[in-house]
């Protein structure tokens, strides 16, 4: 496979990417576009992923989003749904540009978080061919509404500390991504904290730490309200011992959606990247994107 850096430009600010393409290709092959989920790079597990996709026949095409590892932006690591979803439309925009692939055969990619925004994307965009979305976000209120009280409160606290501090033009209010049970972060299950940091490239720019703002966000980020409006193939993949996005909420959203198949892996939230679980869960992958993508 070669592998192309290249770049591209989201709200006036320069993303940074990989296309991944076939070795061997006579005509323009379909286009994968991936990125990554919660505050995650593109280095950050998803080369093991792009790699398989190619080696099938496919190209990838890899984006860091703005603020996150080689793209340019600050605060550093902001995340944010309407953010994100910029950069996913500028990464499309972008690649249906390119003449080394078959802008007919565009399939988005996401995990966790953006596997929630594939599926907003693939509701508002008809010309999208299909959609893979590993353990996706569904609801922000599955996320929140375990929570105590005091909990929910200072998140909340915290958010607003942020939005505060910035309108000021002060530095953010920063909030760990991850943390163990019993720990402030976004994420502090009792799979979080190993599960995420197996996926972190140790020569990576990450940090664990994001704007609180998001905080705010979260609770009004809702994929699950597009769903019906997903009309292209889909592969939704679930875990059995998820404990952040509960199966039964992954299964309720894919069943809005007239061509989809769901799968359940008997995993958690963060088994599906790495063996010994990878292997199955890329098979099943790879399988759904011959069946429909491959002439």
């Amino acid at each position: 496979m070669n592998i192309v850096p290249t770049e591209f430009t989201s709200c006036s600010t320069r993303c940074v990417a990989d296309l991944y393409l076939p070795e061997v290709s006579q005509e323009p092959v379909p286009v994968i576009v991936m990125a990554h989920g919660f505050a995650g790079e593109r280095s950050s597990r998803l080369p093991a992923f792009a790699e398989r996709f190619c080696e099938a026949g496919f190209a990838v095409f890899l984006f860091d989003y703005r603020t996150f590892g080689d793209s340019d932006g600050v605060p550093r690591q902001w995340v944010s749904p309407k953010r994100q979803l910029q950069d996913w439309r500028a990464a499309i925009a972008h690649v249906r540009e390119q003449s080394l692939v078959d802008t007919g055969r565009l399939i988005l990619w996401g995990t966790s978080f953006s596997g929630g925004h594939v599926v907003k994307l693939a509701s508002e965009d008809r010309k999208i061919a299909g959609i893979i979305a590993q353990v996706p976000f569904v609801t922000g209120l599955d996320m929140v509404r375990h929570l105590p009280l005091a909990v929910s409160a200072k998140m909340t606290i915290s958010g607003l500390i942020d939005v505060g501090k910035r309108l000021l033009g002060a530095k953010p209010n920063f909030y760990p991504v991850v943390g163990h049970p019993g720990e402030p972060a976004v994420m502090n299950t009792p799979e979080s904290y190993d599960g995420y940091m197996q996926l972190i490239d140790p020569d990576g720019k990450w940090v664990n730490q994001v704007p609180a703002s998001i905080l705010l966000e979260i609770p009004l980020y809702h994929p699950i309200k597009s769903a019906h409006k997903v009309k292209c193939p889909a592969l939704i993949i679930a875990g059995r011992k998820d404990s952040l996005i509960p199966i039964g909420a992954i299964k309720k959203m894919a069943d809005l959606m007239p061509r989809r198949e769901f799968v359940e892996l008997d995993s958690n939230h963060f088994e599906p990247y790495v063996e010994p679980l990878f292997e199955q869960n890329i098979q099943l992958q790879i399988s759904f994107l011959k069946k429909y993508f491959l002439h």
